[in-house]
C-alpha cells in the first residue's frame, strides 16, 4: 500500500480519510523531521491548506491582509515540496498547498485577491465546506483534466473556495491547468514530473460524496508506481 506523507493542519481528518479511501496509507508528518528522512518513508506527498505562505520567500513586501501559518510550516514545506519534485515523487498540493508548491519552484503569489484584482469573485464566501462557490475552466489536455474528467460538464466544474490569496507569477516548468472566471489561477501541475498537480479548491471536503475523488486517486496510483520503481 502507497505510503503518502500529508502535512499537517488543523483540518486534517479529511485528507487522511481521503486518502485511505483512495487505496494509501495516510502519514501525517512531523515538521520537525528533516524532508530527505520524511520523504525516505513515503511514496508520495500531500500538501494541505492552511494560513498564508510569508511573502519574503518570493521577495515582495507583506500586505496587510497576511495571515500567517503554524510556526515552522513555510520552511518544513517548502523544503518538502522541493525534495519530493527533486525526487519525481508523485506530489499533490491542494488550497495553501498549490501558493507552497509555486512558491518553493520559483514563482510568487496575489497577496489579496478581494484588493488585488478588480471585480473578482468570492473566493471566500462563508458556505459550508462542500458548498459550491463558483465554476473553474480546466485546461483542455491537462493532466487536471484527465484526472477530474467525471466531474466536468464540457471543460467546467464547479468548486467549494476559501481562500483570499492565489499563484501569481507561475513557478518556471509549470502550467496553468484552471482558472476561475475572474482570471484567478485555480491549478498547476508540471509536465515534466510523474504525477505534480495542484488545486486551489478543497477536494478533501467531499470525501463523503465523491466529487474529486479521482485526485486523490490518482496521487495513489502514481505513489503505487513510485513505489515499485524504487523496490526494483
Amino acid at each position: 500500500m502507497p505510503r503518502i506523507l500529508i502535512t499537517p493542519c488543523r483540518k486534517v481528518d479529511d485528507y487522511v480519510e481521503s486518502v485511505r479511501r483512495a487505496g494509501g496509507d495516510p502519514i501525517v508528518a512531523d515538521l520537525g523531521v528533516a524532508a530527505p528522512e520524511h520523504l525516505r518513508a513515503a511514496d508520495g506527498l500531500l500538501l494541505t491548506g492552511g494560513g498564508d505562505v510569508d511573502p519574503t520567500y518570493y521577495r515582495e513586501p507583506t500586505h496587510e491582509t497576511f495571515s500567517p501559518a503554524e510556526p515552522g510550516r513555510d520552511d518544513a514545506e517548502l523544503a518538502l515540496a522541493r525534495e519530493a519534485m527533486a525526487r519525481r515523487m508523485p506530489l499533490l498540493a491542494i488550497c495553501r498547498g498549490v501558493q507552497v508548491l509555486n512558491v518553493a519552484a520559483g514563482g510568487t503569489l496575489v497577496q489579496d485577491i478581494p484588493s488585488a484584482i478588480p471585480g473578482a469573485v468570492d473566493h471566500r464566501p462563508g458556505l459550508a465546506p462542500s458548498g459550491a462557490a463558483h465554476d473553474v475552466t480546466i485546461t483542455p489536455g491537462s493532466q487536471l483534466g484527465g484526472l477530474i474528467a467525471a466531474d466536468l460538464i464540457g471543460n467546467a466544474a464547479t468548486v467549494n473556495s476559501r481562500h483570499h490569496q492565489s499563484v501569481g507569477k507561475v513557478a518556471p516548468g509549470f502550467v496553468v491547468n484552471a482558472v476561475a472566471p475572474d482570471g484567478v489561477v485555480e491549478g498547476i501541475e508540471a509536465p515534466q514530473q510523474p504525477f505534480c498537480v495542484g488545486v486551489q479548491w478543497h477536494p478533501e471536503n467531499f470525501v463523503t460524496t465523491g466529487e474529486f475523488r479521482s485526485l486523490f486517486s490518482g496521487l495513489v496510483d502514481a505513489a503505487h508506481d513510485f513505489q515499485q520503481r524504487r523496490a526494483r
